[in-house]
């Protein structure tokens, strides 16, 4: 079984505030899902999320 986080060990996780999350999963931008009108989110898909935000690495950089 998956681990699920929740929004405050995401925010705590991620340095992000939580209401700046709630913005982004208004948007769409972070994987959740809701369980009981609460948001959670499995570790392996924001791990997995994480990953594809890193900025592409330029030709000139180090």
């Amino acid at each position: 079984m998956e681990v699920l986080l929740t929004l405050k060990e995401i925010s705590e996780w991620l340095k992000i505030s939580p209401q700046t999350l709630y913005k982004m999963l208004e948007r769409g931008e972070l994987p959740a899902i809701k369980i009981n009108n609460k948001w959670r989110f499995e570790k392996k898909k924001i791990q997995e999320w994480l990953h594809t935000q890193r900025l592409p690495k330029q030709d000139n950089q180090l």
